[in-house]
């Protein structure tokens, strides 16, 4: 079965749900640099419940950077407990492929998630991006991909996007923080500044649609503009 990206930020492939890039936490680490942001936990997780019970897969796969903060705290365990208390009953398994966020969980383990550093389905090559490893075809996070798009009134209004090749799939970041990387402009990892992805096609979910806008390569400069239907 070919890899399917799906509206909700999200991949489908051969009975696994995979995400990346949740960053849970991130409002906890921001308040402790004094800046006080709503958290949308309850928001990430219902959205994931919502996609789990409609898509009915036996794994639910994260591909890195579950959480935000580099030092564990009791506040953000608590978090990812109850974060996994709430999708568990939907899957049958889960797997954390550690990302350079996930530093000290693997107490997870005790909550019943597999902790691996990659992951091998079919043959595409599940690692979150961060660090270069060998293989030919890859399921990546880490670079947060986006593009800008401008709206009816000429605003600049930039959208997470999958790029999608037939060797390398990077994932939008699942966490509503996450703004995203303007790929169009800058390559951030270096995982993918080995790879020539020029001819990656950018995929942009919009409401219950995803929109090809073509090759990678093609687009750099262009500022294309948001259909008004969907605004």
């Amino acid at each position: 079965m070919k890899p399917v990206p799906l509206p909700d930020r999200a991949l489908k492939l051969n009975g696994n749900l995979i995400i990346a890039d949740l960053h849970l936490g991130y409002e906890i680490s921001m308040a402790r640099k004094g800046f006080y942001l709503p958290r949308v936990f309850h928001e990430v997780v219902g959205k994931l419940k919502a996609i789990l019970e409609r898509e009915r897969l036996k794994r639910l796969v994260i591909n890195g950077d579950l959480k935000h903060s580099f030092v564990s705290e009791w506040r953000e365990r608590e978090e990812l407990k109850a974060f996994f208390k709430e999708v568990s009953p939907l899957v049958d398994e889960l797997v954390l492929v550690r990302g350079n966020h996930d530093v000290g969980t693997l107490w997870l383990r005790k909550l019943g998630v597999e902790v691996i550093d990659e992951l091998e389905i079919g043959k595409w090559k599940l690692v979150h991006g961060h660090n270069l490893v060998e293989g030919e075809r890859f399921i990546l996070g880490h670079e947060h991909p986006a593009i800008r798009l401008r709206d009816e009134v000429g605003a600049l209004v930039k959208m997470p996007a999958f790029l999608v090749s037939d060797e390398l799939i990077v994932l939008p970041a699942f966490s509503p923080w996450a703004y995203g990387n303007d790929v169009l402009r800058e390559i951030v990892s270096p995982f993918l500044r080995a790879y020539d992805i020029s001819k990656a096609r950018v995929l942009v979910p919009l409401g219950d649609e995803i929109l090809d806008f073509g090759e990678l390569g093609r687009l750099s400069g262009i500022i294309w503009k948001l259909p008004s239907t969907n605004l």
